[in-house]
């Protein structure tokens, strides 16, 4: 519920108030009805609020220090990787010659901007041991399915038209079997083990003739290496099929294993998670994918090649699966992605995957005694805990992850993965420092504690947020459109 002393900008708004000042019309006026048919225009004003420009600026600017954020505190949201942005990146990103070039110049007039992408690709290739990337992709999920479009086309090419199957393990990220479906796949479920790994027995019962990858996050969507990849490299290829890594959990081996020596074939990555990229409600997405040279002709064109001293784009790619993205790209994020390969160096990278992986497993140890931990095995950079203690005493992990909120702390992600019932993964990343752990780490033993002694307090939470707990189902289902003063509550 809307708390009194929180206006809405409706409640701000008087009429006749205005927050802009534009110059006079200079040009002559023309109708939107000249514009676009008539039963596409508004016949009435839009119910908009009248505020000040000063009224404005102190409504957002207070909205946005209420709003959760890397840059406002921990954001441990498991599987997405929310670490810290440098603000190197935003300053590259704005140089005039990057900021102020337009996607349709001549390509004479852009060599710099071209060198650049062309020098992200290589390092690229150079992290996932993968022999050539295309940088089109607006996103992992737009990576998965780009890289999934590629293994189709080079199976079609060799006559195999009967691989219509992408193995999917129970722990893989949602938009897995949502990407191999988008791209004409039927989708196999692969066990996983008592270890929360892949079964491998299970995975050798699955593949077959019809097999056209396995899809893999390595480590997993638990935070577990997959011990025995290569050996799973071994069954898919030895019957014809390809392996797709997910870069999601790329942070926990970066520069400390590459995909392409696990034995993958193709490979996404997330540029706004691992290469220090706004995302999520700061920015767009990028989701290059790499590929071996056996996958290579099936590029997204254009190609973006190196021919003496000049970059150019190359258009005459006949097995190509043809243009993914207009322009080549979100190019602002390849610079921040650059900016931060550049800064952090080879060391620098191992650094990054070193600390993600000893915060993870010193939170996991620390929390260990007050929660349900399914996997007690060494995590990497991110770990699973599982409130089946406290759902006992009545209070589920939604109510945990309510009552984190009243401590400041963004909560992890929850209930997921599926397979383990009142989930919360936890990602810490590398970049906050052990006292950040530790306030984090007491938030959760004071919550673990509250549910034993005074579970209402958690079932309630939260109850420092501006607003209360919403009805999520009616949420989502209902959303606001439009604001009624005679309601006392708005969208709950």
């Amino acid at each position: 519920m809307h708390k009194e002393n929180q206006p809405l900008i409706f409640e701000l708004s008087k009429e006749g108030r205005i927050g802009y000042s534009l110059p006079a019309l200079d040009v002559p006026e023309v109708a939107l009805s000249d514009l676009m048919p008539n039963g596409f225009v508004r016949q009435e004003d839009a119910e908009l609020p009248e505020v000040s420009e000063l009224d404005i600026m102190r409504h957002y600017t207070a909205l946005s220090n209420r709003n959760h954020g890397v840059d406002t505190g921990f954001y441990p949201l498991g599987s997405c990787t929310m670490k810290y942005n440098p603000k190197i990146n935003e300053a590259v990103a704005r140089f005039s010659g990057f900021a102020n070039v337009h996607p349709l110049q001549d390509e004479s007039t852009v060599q710099g901007a071209m060198e650049v992408m062309y020098d992200l690709q290589e390092h690229l290739s150079e992290i996932t041991g993968m022999d050539e990337v295309t940088l089109q992709p607006a996103a992992g999920a737009h990576g998965e399915w780009t890289a999934l479009m590629m293994i189709r086309a080079f199976h079609e090419a060799n006559g195999e038209t009967e691989r219509t199957e992408v193995l999917v393990p129970d722990s893989a990220h949602g938009t897995n079997p949502a990407s191999a479906a988008v791209a004409g796949f039927d989708t196999v479920t692969v066990k996983s083990n008592e270890n929360g790994l892949v079964d491998i027995e299970d995975l050798k019962a699955k593949v077959g003739p019809k097999t056209a990858a396995l899809m893999l996050t390595n480590p997993n969507t638990l935070g577990l290496f997959e011990e025995e990849i290569l050996e799973m490299a071994k069954i898919v290829h030895g019957v014809g099929g390809k392996l797709y890594y997910d870069g999601a959990n790329l942070n926990a081996v970066m520069a400390k294993a590459r995909p392409g020596d696990m034995g993958f074939d193709a490979v996404h990555l997330n540029l706004h998670k691992t290469f220090t990229g706004p995302h999520g409600g700061g920015g767009p997405g990028s989701g290059p994918v790499g590929v071996t040279k056996e996958l290579a002709p099936y590029l997204p064109k254009p190609v973006l090649v190196k021919k003496e001293d000049q970059y150019t784009f190359e258009y005459d790619r006949p097995k190509s699966i043809g243009r993914v993205k207009p322009f080549y790209g979100n190019f602002g994020i390849y610079l921040r992605a650059y900016t931060y390969i550049r800064s952090m160096g080879p060391d620098g990278l191992k650094a990054v995957t070193e600390y993600a992986v000893l915060n993870a497993n010193y939170m996991m140890r620390k929390l260990e005694p007050y929660f349900d931990l399914p996997y007690p095995q060494h995590c990497k950079h991110e770990f699973v805990l599982s409130g089946r203690r406290q759902k006992k005493l009545g209070v589920r992990t939604l109510d945990m992850a309510k009552r984190l909120l009243d401590f400041g702390f963004h909560p992890p992600t929850i209930y997921f993965p599926l397979n383990v019932e009142e989930g919360m993964m936890i990602e810490p990343t590398e970049t906050e420092s052990k006292e950040t752990l530790d306030s984090f780490i007491d938030a959760m033993i004071q919550i673990a504690k509250e549910v034993e002694e005074s579970p209402e307090i958690v079932q309630e939470a939260p109850h420092t947020t501006v607003i209360s707990r919403l009805d999520e189902t009616k949420a989502a289902r209902k959303p606001v459109l439009r604001y009624q003063k005679e309601e006392e509550t708005v969208g709950v």
